[in-house]
């Protein structure tokens, strides 16, 4: 594919490549990423309270399932986990030994910027802001005098204060503690954790900044706090230091370390990177980071560099649901079509990364891949991590479990566990579910654009005048959106709904009568005074498709994977006949898919049916074949959706489903 850069990208009606500064962001905008008044961006963010999820849509109730059960969860184990001792430790109000692993604080951090942004959002729950008063108090104890804030360097290894940058994390938790400052302060939650997080923000420019120590982090993930933080209090120091961090990656500052310096993504200037590589959360957290200082600074070297490792990333080494990371060894990337359905590693955290990252970019640019992968991620690779109770989690999220797989191990993915002694996963998951209203529209002086589709509303401001949209749909089960618009602007503004890439087929009515409207850049793009009380119903095609990956990737060769919509399905053995063996299912390709509903499995508000064999595959190890397949034992397929699985009972499942042999 034909590389694209950002400055090259053709003009399309209601979206601006970056050429210019974006106008000032309007007041509100203060969503987990806001670009400032003179960033080169696109598209600007709404803010949370802009944007409301109606509690019994899809994701509305994921959001109300985090608020009453993850993030409690969350705060009950960072207390029986150890995390809230070792900062009352640091403290020196504790004599107990440190809990945990070493970036433990991390944890709090996410937790604590997950509170903020729910309370943001509903603002009475009383149990919710005595933990965050409470845990901003502690930080502020535990605070060292010169600003350092680091529990287990302070209570386990002193000593080892700043020595060791390529396993300590003590910029990645940072960097975390500045992100939950900027959420506590954009929702007006608990503005005082912002002078906690300064303080440290500003012993960090003093050490690293112009003069100081030529040293990066381990864990990228301070690059984009340190933008946002600018971006929040405007303080230039911040973003300088973002970028030095950025211009330092890349010369083998934090050594070979036990996999290697690509592990670290300090092989080659992030500038002149041509593949994604190594551990697949650092780099989707740097690449974050480049695209929030590349918009901040103009800088577009670093965003062309961004959109060329996305193509790399999403080309070839990216799963059919979204998720990052094939390899368990290094949570890494492999080599290009390396994807391999049951040794995927494919982190929470990495498909969390990858959403940001993407976001990032489409405020950026504006260009609808963006939006389209975010949705690809969110319904898949995050949406599959959490159980139905809202209390168990999966850490890595393979495409295929065996039969008998022996489950060892936290992060086998045999069943999702209440909790981790890493446990990154479930805190990054309620920070992103508390703040999910924020990621679904934008716009900009000429528009509006809807990105995610979810019932609730829009209220904002647009060519002058206050607007409401009321969105209405089943998504992702059904593929009509209902839009009612209120509101009276003076002049003609427009309305873009994006068509995602999987949609072949859609319609358009405004009013109930048929429009014409041609997808552009990935957009429906409807323009006109809107008069109050106008309905605009996008209806988007929802066949079942079968997916094939390309001929290179080895490990699913011969096999497709079912798909509707946005969502991706697998087989799991609760639907399988008495006595059958997943790994001898094959679908029969000439007993097409389709979508169903079944009584007896209401969980699933659609299933997948197709004609499915059982091969005979007797008991040697190998055979001599002629080339013909036996044909098996034919039977009626059920596909769930894969982000449902793993909620009915432990057992085999697989993505990727054989081709039966023909004749």
């Amino acid at each position: 594919m034909t590389q694209q850069k950002l400055s090259d990208t053709p003009a399309a009606p209601g979206v601006h490549p970056i050429q210019a500064p974006a106008p000032s962001v309007p007041d509100g905008a203060a969503g987990p990423v806001a670009p400032g008044p003179g960033a080169v961006a696109a598209l600007w963010p709404l803010g949370p309270d802009q944007v409301r999820l109606d509690p019994d849509g899809l994701l509305g109730r994921w959001q109300r399932r985090n608020a009453a059960v993850t993030l409690p969860h969350c705060v009950d184990n960072l207390h029986s986990a150890g995390n809230i001792g070792n900062l009352r430790a640091a403290a020196g109000e504790a004599d107990e030994a440190f809990a945990g692993m070493w970036f433990a604080d991390s944890d709090v951090h996410k937790t604590l910027e997950a509170a903020a942004w729910e309370l943001g959002r509903s603002p009475g729950d009383a149990g919710l802001r005595s933990f965050v008063d409470d845990t901003a108090a502690l930080l502020a104890r535990a605070q060292q005098p010169d600003g350092y804030l680091n529990s287990y360097f302070t209570v386990a290894a002193p000593e080892d204060r700043w020595r060791k940058p390529e396993w300590s994390h003590e910029l990645y938790c940072a960097g975390h503690l500045i992100q939950a400052a900027v959420a506590a302060a954009r929702t007006g939650v608990s503005p005082g954790l912002v002078t906690v997080a300064r303080r440290f923000a500003d012993l960090l420019v003093e050490r690293f900044g112009p003069g100081g120590a030529d040293e990066v982090c381990g864990h990228p993930e301070i690059e984009t706090a340190l933008a946002e933080l600018y971006r929040l209090t405007g303080h230039r120091p911040y973003l300088d230091l973002a970028r030095r961090f950025l211009d330092l990656r890349g010369r083998g500052l934090l050594g070979p370390g036990r996999f290697g310096p690509v592990y670290y993504q300090d092989h080659v200037p992030v500038r002149e990177a041509a593949e994604v590589a190594g551990h697949s959360v650092r780099q989707l957290y740097l690449l974050a980071g480049m695209v929030d200082v590349g918009v901040e600074t103009g800088d577009r070297t670093l965003l062309d560099a961004a959109e060329r490792l996305w193509e790399d990333a999403v080309r070839r080494r990216t799963h059919v649901t979204g998720a990052h990371g094939s390899r368990h060894r290094d949570e890494a990337y492999g080599d290009p079509y390396e994807l391999p359905p049951d040794r995927a590693y494919a982190e929470t955290c990495a498909a969390i990364a990858s959403f940001q990252f993407n976001w990032r970019l489409l405020l950026a640019t504006g260009r609808a891949r963006y939006a389209d992968e975010m949705e690809r991620a969110l319904y898949n690779a995050v949406a599959v991590a959490v159980s139905h109770d809202g209390r168990h989690f999966f850490y890595s999220n393979p495409l295929q479990l065996r039969t008998g797989h022996t489950g060892a191990g936290e992060e086998s993915a045999a069943r999702r566990l209440p909790w981790y002694t890493c446990a990154c996963c479930p805190p990054n998951i309620a920070r992103l579910m508390a703040s999910l209203h924020g990621y679904l529209a934008t716009a900009h002086e000429d528009g509006l654009q809807i990105h995610l589709y979810a019932s609730g509303s829009v209220d904002t401001e647009v060519a002058g005048s206050a607007v409401r949209v009321d969105m209405r749909t089943e998504y992702p089960w059904r593929g009509r959106i209902e839009l009612t618009l209120d509101g009276a602007a003076a002049v003609p503004w427009t309305l873009a709904l994006r068509v995602p890439e999987w949609c072949e087929a859609h319609t358009v009515r405004i009013d109930g009568g048929p429009v014409i409207a041609p997808v552009r850049d990935g957009y429906v793009r409807l323009t006109r005074a809107w008069a109050p009380g106008t309905t605009v119903v996008l209806d988007l095609e929802m066949p079942v498709r079968q997916v094939s990956a390309h001929p290179r990737v080895d490990a699913v060769r011969g096999c497709v994977a079912l798909a509707r919509g946005p969502l991706v399905y697998c087989l799991e053995q609760a639907d399988l006949p008495p006595g059958a063996v997943m790994e001898d299912v094959r679908l029969d390709p000439a007993a097409p898919a389709v979508a169903d509903r079944r009584e007896d499995l209401p969980e699933f508000p659609v299933v997948l049916t197709a004609g499915g064999t059982l091969a005979d595959t007797g008991d040697a190890l190998y055979t001599a074949t002629s080339g013909r397949g036996r044909r098996g034992t034919p039977f009626t397929l059920t596909a769930v959706p894969y982000f449902l699985w793993g909620n009915r009972s432990e057992g085999p499942m697989r993505v990727w489903i054989p081709i039966a042999a023909s004749g």
